[in-house]
């Protein structure tokens, strides 16, 4: 045993507050629990719970939500918390003992209704990805290591005796700006301290850069991974104010992945590069930009076949405006605006070549280009994506062509998300290496034809993969219950409101 396991494990002994375990009460015998190793994951399916979610909120676990998990036939459940929520009067080498007890009680809960449980750390000592960031660094701090690992051994002790079939330790949410090694020495601590109390329990790591890339040096350490389902960002956080997701085009899906529609001035030092659609456009066509974001002020110009025929200045500033929203940058010293507006310009008979550019300022976003060419019923739409200093491809434009009159443009679509978020992880896994979907889901703005159509292709995708799921949450804004959407007709359920066609989609799946 190594020195700094024994000197947490003393640490434990001489001054933990703990004295009960979970594990004392037998679970559900008529419960059928599946295997579960690091090696191979079961297909489990439920949600996230987020009563310990933040420190402001610290609330026990609800027996009724656990109850209706296993009622509606879901067998899993996450608990995202907040150490803070643990710990005695802000120092985190002190322990509540009242707010453990409502840990502990959510691990028995699981074990009456046949949920697995996993525990994890959302926010740890030293790390987290949400606001405020932590005084110090985790993968850089030695004390900070220690106080952590002290955490995650009290954890294992408390639930030692708890099969792996029931309960697994998630040991960081979505790790992110470090050094993979870094984080692997940490993991390594971390799995020490644990396996020091409990040597079988089952540890599971979220994936690098927010749970979205597998880590192949977490091997040798026999612990499984879990990758994320949020993919495309700007479909399943459309306006979620935490990633700025006002500013996200409408999400559409599936949908042609459009190039890059960010356009930056020549002034930029990351170079300035055009959006070009090649034709020709055999009649007139009206073509409709819309104009998404501005920072600062920026030049837009349309050429076509090298002659400028439509120029337009787009301002910012505060207060009110053509925009829709302006927002101070202070780090820039500049105001960013919501324009969410489009513009038309005509396309004459004959033409080959349409450039659009930014000439003068700083940048803006075109989100959406439509085509329509004279005596057609129906728009033809491109959505471009908005990726920073990157060239967009040439786009060619044929009229009425079939499947697309974008050809050769890709799609974002079922075989996408495989290629995307699937693959790798199958080249993990292939290694010996369990996998689930730790976190999914689609926030409320999004609208709900789009989330479905979008939520079957990822269910489809992990069940052909064999992966199980966890929802975001079950009751709230990525939920089946209580979600706020506005395009949804709900049913009751106990007293909640049910999305039934999600429901309804999820247990298919």
């Amino acid at each position: 045993m190594k020195t700094t396991t024994l000197i947490l494990l003393a640490g434990l002994c001489a001054g933990s507050l703990f004295t009960s375990s979970a594990a004392t009460k037998p679970a559900d015998p008529s419960v059928k629990w599946m295997p579960a190793s690091a090696e191979k994951l079961p297909r489990w399916r439920g949600f996230n719970l987020l009563e310990k979610f933040s420190v402001g909120k610290c609330e026990p676990f609800k027996e009724e939500d656990f109850k209706l998990i296993h009622k509606l036939g879901f067998n899993f459940v996450r608990l995202p918390m907040d150490y803070r929520c643990w710990i005695q009067n802000k120092d985190w080498e002190q322990f509540n003992e009242a707010q453990l007890k409502e840990i502990d009680q959510a691990v028995e809960w699981g074990r009456k209704y046949g949920i697995h449980v996993w525990i994890n750390f959302h926010r740890a000592p030293g790390y987290t990805v949400a606001k405020p960031r932590e005084a110090t660094d985790l993968f850089t701090d030695a004390k900070t290591q220690e106080v952590c690992a002290k955490h995650w051994a009290e954890f294992a002790r408390r639930y030692k005796g708890i099969p792996n079939t029931q309960l697994g330790f998630n040991l960081f949410n979505e790790p992110a700006h470090c050094d993979t090694n870094l984080y692997v020495a940490v993991v390594r601590k971390m799995a020490e301290a644990i396996r020091a109390q409990d040597p079988k329990r089952l540890i599971i790591s979220d994936g690098m850069q927010w749970g979205q890339q597998p880590i192949f040096e977490l091997r040798p350490l026999k612990i499984a991974q879990a990758t994320r389902g949020y993919s495309p960002g700007e479909l399943t956080h459309y306006k979620a104010s935490w990633v700025r997701g006002e500013n996200f085009p409408l999400p559409k899906w599936p949908k042609l992945l459009g190039p890059n529609g960010t356009l930056l001035s020549p002034t930029k030092k990351e170079g300035s590069h055009p959006i070009i659609v090649d034709g020709p456009f055999k009649t007139e066509t009206a073509l409709r930009l819309h104009v998404l974001g501005v920072s600062s002020r920026a030049l837009l110009t349309v050429e076509i076949d090298g002659a400028k025929v439509w120029e337009k200045e787009f301002k910012t500033g505060p207060g009110e405006g053509e925009w829709k929203k302006s927002e101070f940058k202070p780090e820039y010293k500049i105001y960013f605006c919501t324009y969410d507006r489009d513009y038309p310009v005509t396309v004459p008979a004959g033409a080959k070549q349409v450039k659009l550019s930014v000439a003068a300022g700083d940048w803006l976003q075109v989100s959406e280009l439509g085509f329509k060419p004279a005596g057609a019923d129906r728009e033809d739409v491109l959505p471009l994506a908005q990726k920073f200093a990157e060239k967009a491809d040439p786009i060619g434009y044929k009229a009425g062509a079939q499947p697309t009159p974008f050809p050769g443009m890709a799609m974002q679509d079922r075989a996408w998300l495989w290629e995307k978020n699937i693959k790798p992880w199958k080249k993990l896994e292939a290694k010996g290496v369990g996998i689930m979907v730790g976190e999914w889901g689609s926030y409320n703005k999004t609208p709900h034809d789009v989330v479905l159509r979008w939520a079957e292709d990822c269910l489809a995708n992990w069940k052909k993969a064999g992966w199980g799921w966890a929802l975001w949450n079950f009751r709230g804004s990525f939920g089946v219950l209580d979600s706020e959407r506005a395009d949804v007709t709900y049913e009751d359920l106990d007293g909640h409101k049910l999305d039934r066609k999600l429901l309804d989609l999820l247990q298919r799946y």
